[in-house]
Parts: C-alpha cells; sequence; structure tokens
C-alpha cells in the first residue's frame, strides 16, 4: 500500500470478526461475502462454507427463517421479501403450470389475486370454494390438483379453520396442504404440528410487530424449503439483512405483545357486543384459554356513517396493514379486499359497513373509550 489517501480511505479499517463477540448478532449489510483463496470459493460450491452473495444467503435472514421455523416446530424455514413473496415461494415449491389449486373462499385480497390472476398467468389455476363445506372442497378437485390453501384465522371475518380436517382431506386426496398463521402466531396456534406441509407468515405484521419492516417467512418440510428457497434465489426475492435484521428483534418480544394484544382485543370484542350500533362481531370467542388473536372486525349498523366514524377516530390510525404495538384500523372493501370482485364480497359479507381494527398494546380502557365516542359521532 503506497499510503495514498484513497487508498488509505478503503483499506484501513480492518475486520476483527474473531476478536469481537457481539451479544446480538450483527447486521451483516454486505452484497458478497469474501474468500481467502480459490480452494476456499470451490469449497463453497461443494457445500462446505455458508455465504457467497446475499441474495443467496445471508446470515441474517437465516437467522430469521431459523426462529421461526423453531417457534412454529417445523425443521426449515427461508425468509423472504414480504409475506406475498412467502406465498409465491411456497406455491411454487409445489406446483408448475398446468396444475391447480383449491383454496378457501374466504382469503387476504392480495392471496386471492395472487392466486386467481398472478399464477393463473403462470399456468396455475386456482378454484376458490368454502372450507366450511367438504362436499364443495371434493367437487372441486381435479385431477390435477395439487395444493390446499387455507389461513389459520381468515382475514377480515377471522373465521377459525379447522386445520385438522385441512389436514385430513389434504392427505385423503395426496395433495400438500398450506397455510397463512400470520393472524394468529406461533404463540396461538402451530400448523406445522397438526401436519400441515407448510405454513406461512406476512412477518410485517406480527413477527416483526412494530410497522417498521416488510418480510415473509416460509417454513415446513425440509424437501419443500429447499425448494421454496430455489425460488427466492432465483426470483430476487430474498429479504435484506437489515430488514431481517428488524424482524428478528421484534419478533424477540412476540410473546409479550401478543398476550397484551390478545387480551385487548378480548375486551374490545366483548365492549362491541354491549354497542347498540354494532350488528356484528367477529372474533373467535373462546376459541383459546388466551384468546385467539389480537384482530377484532365489526359491521356497524346502517345508522352509522362509515366515512365519518373514520373520521372522529383521533389517536387511532387509519391504515391498511395491520398488528404494529399501536392499535389501527382499515376498512376491507376498499382496501385489503380491493381486489375481490363486488359479488364474491357480497357473499362473503365484507361490505362497507365492515371495519377491521388491529388492536395494540393501549390500555383497555383507552381503547374501548375511544370506538364508542366515534361511533357515536357518526351515528345518523
Amino acid at each position: 500500500m503506497t499510503g495514498k489517501f484513497e487508498t488509505k480511505v478503503l483499506h484501513s479499517v480492518k475486520k476483527q470478526e474473531k476478536q469481537i463477540k457481539s451479544k446480538v448478532t450483527p447486521i451483516y449489510q454486505t452484497s458478497a461475502f469474501s474468500f481467502e483463496d480459490l480452494d476456499e470459493l470451490e469449497g463453497f460450491y461443494q457445500g462446505e462454507g455458508n455465504y457467497l452473495y446475499s441474495r443467496s444467503g445471508n446470515p441474517n435472514p437465516d437467522e430469521l427463517a431459523m426462529a421461526v421455523a423453531a417457534l412454529e416446530c417445523a425443521p426449515a424455514g427461508v425468509a423472504s421479501s414480504s409475506g406475498m413473496s412467502a406465498i409465491l415461494a411456497g406455491v411454487l415449491c409445489v406446483a408448475k403450470a398446468g396444475d391447480h389449486v383449491l383454496a378457501a373462499d374466504d382469503l387476504y385480497g392480495g392471496t386471492y389475486h395472487l392466486l386467481k390472476e398472478e399464477l393463473n398467468d403462470l399456468g396455475i389455476s386456482t378454484t376458490f370454494v368454502s372450507f366450511t363445506n367438504p362436499d364443495e372442497m371434493k367437487a372441486a378437485i381435479q385431477e390435477n390438483t395439487k395444493l390446499l390453501y387455507s389461513e389459520s384465522i381468515t382475514n377480515p371475518l377471522l373465521r377459525v379453520e379447522n386445520l385438522e380436517e385441512v389436514v385430513n382431506f389434504a392427505k385423503n386426496h395426496g395433495l400438500y396442504s398450506m397455510v397463512d398463521n400470520t393472524f394468529a402466531t406461533p404463540y396461538h396456534c402451530t400448523p406445522y404440528t397438526l401436519g400441515v406441509d407448510l405454513v406461512v407468515h406476512s412477518a410485517t405484521k406480527y413477527i416483526g410487530g412494530h410497522g417498521d419492516v416488510t418480510s415473509g417467512v416460509l417454513v415446513g418440510k425440509e424437501d419443500l424449503i429447499t425448494k421454496a428457497k430455489s425460488k427466492v434465489v432465483n426470483f430476487g426475492a430474498n429479504v435484506s439483512a437489515f430488514e431481517a435484521w428488524l424482524t428478528s428483534r421484534g419478533l424477540k418480544t412476540l410473546a409479550l405483545r401478543m398476550k397484551a394484544q390478545s387480551s385487548n382485543a378480548r375486551g374490545l370484542a366483548d365492549a362491541f357486543c354491549l354497542n347498540d350500533n354494532v350488528e356484528n362481531v367477529y372474533y373467535p370467542f373462546n376459541e383459546a384459554t388466551e384468546g385467539f388473536g389480537a384482530m377484532v372486525s365489526i359491521k356497524l349498523k346502517e345508522n352509522i356513517d362509515v366515512n365519518q366514524f373514520f373520521k372522529a377516530l383521533s389517536w387511532i390510525k387509519i391504515v391498511p396493514t395491520l398488528a404494529g404495538v399501536e392499535t389501527t384500523v382499515s376498512h376491507p372493501l376498499t382496501t385489503s379486499h380491493r381486489a375481490l370482485p363486488h359479488d364474491a364480497c357480497e357473499s362473503l359479507g365484507i361490505t362497507k359497513q365492515v371495519v377491521r381494527i388491529s388492536v395494540g398494546i393501549e390500555h383497555l380502557d383507552d381503547i374501548v373509550l375511544e370506538f364508542n365516542r366515534a361511533i357515536e359521532k357518526a351515528s345518523i
């Protein structure tokens, strides 16, 4: 080295990884990893090394995937750029052009669009049926059906899926099963332990938990996750090291957050049951000893102006997503389920009067008071 500034500014800081023992996993904010020589490089391709290029592997996404897999009691996992990319990787690891997917008809609107439109363009067709009707499910099976897809708690009307029946149905018909466990989280439900092949999370939601990250995680059988990892790598759907690090940091408080948020959700649902201006309360009452999730949906009576209701909320924000530590609200018909055909929304009961609430960790009394006040102000 000549000692010239242009050279020194790049090479004067030497790495000291072996001497520094960090309590928390560092952020490996690097696009690639270096090698001592060609023998070490070749060793990577022979399975002797872990990392080459961050798109194909990085310690931070791996830490996130392994942590969620452990909580789901699954042997393997892969982290991705979002919940949608995790769903895509999961479907594509079991289905290809010419295959068919059988899906519940009350899924998240983004998932509906992915299965109905985007995957259809790739030659994978999907039929949506009521998973509460086994006869309808059986009638929809085709010779090329490969996958059964549902959600442990559906979005936005919070139907609790009978996962044992889903697993039995899939096995009896030689199908793979895949379940989105975003709303329930592993705190309340572990679908893999019930026999589900693939479990997916929009880790943007409760896994991260603070509304500051976008990521996804898919866990399941090792052979399937190996295929899914290939999809994530080759479609460029990897999550960045920093996003993965943030998600892993948020995951550490999942139990504390879900306990508080689920307790508040049950309390808010009980309060809505006493409000004469609320026509329906959607919450999985008595499904588990600690409540069943932190989401509550309601259908306001026709005498409530929904737009005025949203305007009347002060500290509760209107957002198109969910699961942060702050209570938020959304309007499914015009956001999360905008992609669904109007008749499909009507048949499911997703109308303009339906409001989806992501309950936070504030004091329950304040949450109840704010919603009751907004409902009263919106009364026509």
